[in-house]
């Protein structure tokens, strides 16, 4: 009786060791976390400002910008693990030629916001060109410049700025992409300056605290201001800093556990905190 006894509770320990060993071996848990970073990290103006040389059009630059394979652009002002899509509207006005840069939070109206302008201006009696980036103040802070002087043959897009053209006005938005555009998810933003700064020209491009160009370009977009922006700012208006506090950045975790199921949790965290940590360091 007693080898009986012995022997039955030998099978169920030993079925349970096989049933724990088939839970573990199925067991495919993966995270996927939101890193919340400062909105002024998400584009390097420095690096933006040489790309929009080498553009042969308005339309090309988005392109490029918002290219995935490019690394450009890592920027999520509403912090839910997604690249905001840029939008470029040409601005062209007697001698002003540049662009500025936008990007919709929402199909709501009035969740738009201005990120960047972008300036070219030929020098009289001179084959030389200024480029300059001017930040926007509440992504990047007060007096945030950029910019390049170079011959008119070494900035490629000038050729298309000079020339009899309907400027260019994106006709894309918020959820309404190009067919070329796929969304993509955010990168760690040591990542993305690393192989930002190893590109070619990165280097050339300055940092000044005052613009550099006699007549700063007048934006269209300059008063598009989204009040639902989630990520750090530097420099927000009330209606922002109203709705960070409302609506504190979120690091999100899922998890798919025994059987394929899956279940989330969500960790507030601060709208002032420059990033997460996720499990294993990656996204």
């Amino acid at each position: 009786m007693k080898h009986r006894k012995t022997t039955i509770l030998t099978s169920i320990l030993a079925g349970a060791s096989l049933m724990l060993a088939g839970c573990g071996s199925n067991d495919k848990t993966t995270y996927v976390t939101t890193i919340v970073q400062n909105a002024s990290e998400g584009l390097d103006l420095q690096a933006v400002t040489d790309l929009a040389t080498k553009a042969k059009s308005a339309e090309d630059f988005e392109k490029k910008l918002n290219a995935k394979d490019n690394d450009y652009n890592n920027m999520d002002l509403d912090a839910d693990g997604k690249v905001d899509y840029i939008k470029v509207t040409e601005i062209a006005k007697d001698k002003q030629k540049g662009f500025s840069l936008t990007t919709e939070l929402s199909a709501e109206e009035g969740e738009e916001q201005e990120i960047a302008t972008i300036q070219f201006e030929q020098e009289e009696g001179s084959d030389d060109v200024t480029v300059q980036t001017h930040g926007n103040s509440q992504i990047y802070g007060n007096n945030h410049y950029y910019h390049h002087r170079t011959s008119m043959t070494d900035v490629l897009i000038m050729s298309y700025l000079l020339s009899s053209h309907r400027p260019y006005v994106s006709p894309w938005g918020y959820n309404h992409y190009p067919s070329h555009y796929s969304s993509y998810r955010t990168r760690p933003s040591s990542d993305y300056s690393r192989k930002l700064r190893s590109k070619p020209g990165y280097s050339r491009i300055k940092r000044s605290s005052s613009p550099v160009v006699k007549t700063p370009i007048k934006s269209p977009n300059f008063n598009k201001t989204a009040t639902k922006i989630k990520a750090p700012l530097n420099n927000p208006t009330s209606s922002q800093r109203s709705f960070q506090k409302r609506n504190p950045a979120t690091t999100r975790v899922v998890s798919k556990g025994f059987g394929g199921s899956s279940s989330s949790s969500r960790f507030g965290s601060s709208s002032s905190s420059r990033s997460r940590s996720s499990f294993g360091g990656g996204k």
